[in-house]
């Protein structure tokens, strides 16, 4: 069964260790990329000041996966669009719209392997070689996809044309700022939108 939210504290020493205090064990990090994937939920605390550096850990986790032969999952245009927001206006949304993002990826993938094992009667490795995975994948990150240009076309100061730039010219600092508000409204109600759908998948 997995833990609970804060059940698990490892602690992190100042020469790298990291000691689960559930298990009274000395771990590594491929032992806590394995609590992951167990969804077993732990928090990492500096053992010396007790901040919690679960961030970071995590972070450095990914790092490491990332090194390893045949397991590169982040492509390069993405980590530069990724290095790119930080300090960016989208800096603000991009957190939230990736971790829901995710959460949608993760329970149509359940729902994908669940009907293509009842319409199939295989096991997901059996059906490696079968497209509609595939496509049911790329219509989902179509869908996030439009969803990112959306956000980022209501949060982009300037046009992306001359021909816009010079018809918005003229207009007031009052209606410049109207719109941003029209725009912070309508991504608000966006993610809304995701979090209703998010919700309907659970039920």
């Amino acid at each position: 069964m997995a833990a609970k939210t804060g059940d698990v504290v490892i602690k992190k020493y100042a020469n790298r260790r990291l000691y689960n205090t559930g298990t009274s064990t000395y771990v590594t990090l491929e032992d806590l990329a394995e609590m992951v994937k167990r969804n077993e939920d732990f928090t990492v605390q500096d053992a010396k000041t007790g901040e919690d550096i679960t961030h970071s850990v995590l972070t450095q986790i990914i790092f490491e996966l990332e090194n390893k032969d045949g397991q590169n999952m982040l492509p390069i245009p993405f980590l530069r669009q990724l290095i790119a927001y930080y300090g960016d206006q989208m800096q603000v949304v991009l957190p939230t719209f990736l971790e829901q993002s995710m959460s949608a990826f993760a329970k149509e993938q359940e729902r994908m392997r669940e009907q293509l094992s009842a319409a199939f009667g295989k096991s997901p490795i059996d059906m490696m070689n079968i497209s509609a995975p595939v496509k049911l994948v790329e219509e989902q990150v179509r869908r996030n996809t439009e969803m990112l240009q959306h956000a980022m076309r209501m949060f982009t100061p300037f046009p992306l044309n001359k021909t816009a730039g010079a018809a918005e010219a003229d207009e007031t600092p009052a209606a410049e700022t109207a719109k941003k508000d029209t725009g912070l409204d309508e991504l608000k109600e966006q993610i809304a939108a995701m979090q209703r759908k998010l919700d309907s998948l659970d039920k």
